[in-house]
């Protein structure tokens, strides 16, 4: 039998989590039992109750932390109700529910371990020209940075095969979207693109109260995660960069001392010598950030070891 589990975090959403819930589907092709769990990180209006009403199952989460932890909170309790497939959504009803269907069916037919629903972010009224540009350049680094395909990065909307969630950490407090793609690739979990819809905004954005600040702490999340799960390429790119300037500078002061006037620019040789000790530190960085990553990975084989135990 297989069981979907639709988890849905939500902090202070009695104005539109009704929608979202009466919206859901209560039947998909391949799946055998769904499920609605909501995640009701400590809000403070009747959130919960609406939730308790329709028929949900809560997760209660107090104080509030945050929607990244929300997420990972929901994914660990949808494990421990059985769960063969998870499908994250809004509270704001900003995703189609009947996609649902598409959303879980590379999963079914085994194609996939995790999908992503891709919004045509063009088409969508709600957002200003600068978030489109900066929506679609973010997805655009992240393929680059992850080497996936996924069109839409900042997606909330995703299916995971039960294995997949086992596989999957979330340290950061801010946001999960990001940091899950780039540990998908690093732990060989296929991830594809479907094409999705939205439904007309409800709310204004939680997450998103200022496209500048949003895109920092995106760029430092994509660079935490992309340290921890790529350190060797990271500090080697670091390190070849470096030793080229050193290169160059070494170059320019041997170019001054050939035709004789080498006097008067020491300085580029001094600043080489610092550039190529740094370029040598960083390659050690780079092998040691490799060794570590090798650590990782067995304390991560263990830990999955564990939470199947658990489950069992």
């Amino acid at each position: 039998m297989t069981k979907l589990i639709i988890q849905i975090p939500c902090y202070n959403e009695e104005k539109t989590l009704l929608t979202t819930l009466n919206d859901l589907p209560k039947k998909i092709d391949g799946i055998d039992c769904i499920e609605v769990l909501v995640i009701d990180d400590g809000s403070v209006d009747n959130s919960l109750e609406i939730a308790k009403n329709w028929g949900a199952r809560v997760l209660e989460i107090k104080p509030n932390r945050g929607l990244a932890n929300a997420f990972r909170s929901g994914l660990q309790e949808a494990l421990n109700l059985g769960a063969d497939i998870i499908v994250n959504t809004d509270a704001d009803n900003q995703y189609c529910a009947d996609d649902i269907s598409k959303l879980v069916s590379p999963l079914l037919r085994g194609e996939a371990d995790i999908s992503i629903g891709a919004r045509d972010i063009f088409s969508i009224k709600e957002f200003s020209p600068v978030k489109k540009m900066f929506q679609k350049f973010g997805s655009a680094v992240l393929r680059l940075l992850s080497s996936t395909k996924v069109e839409d990065a900042p997606s909330g909307f995703r299916a995971f095969t039960k294995d997949a969630a086992l596989k999957l950490n979330v340290f950061d407090n801010y946001t999960y979207t990001m940091e899950t793609l780039l540990q998908a690739n690093a732990k060989d979990l296929k991830i594809v693109s479907v094409p999705i819809r939205v439904n007309p905004k409800l709310r204004d954005s939680k997450l998103v109260k200022n496209i500048f600040d949003y895109i920092f702490k995106s760029m430092k999340t994509t660079l935490r995660m992309f340290i921890v799960y790529r350190p060797f390429r990271f500090f080697i790119s670091l390190a070849l960069l470096v030793g080229l300037l050193g290169v160059i500078l070494v170059s320019r002061f041997a170019y001054f001392y050939f035709i004789g006037e080498g006097n008067g620019h020491i300085q580029s040789l001094i600043f080489a010598a610092i550039f190529l000790l740094s370029s040598v530190q960083l390659f050690i960085i780079a092998i040691l950030g490799d060794l570590l990553s090798v650590n990782r990975k067995l304390l991560e084989d263990i830990q999955i070891r564990v939470k199947k135990l658990e489950l069992k």
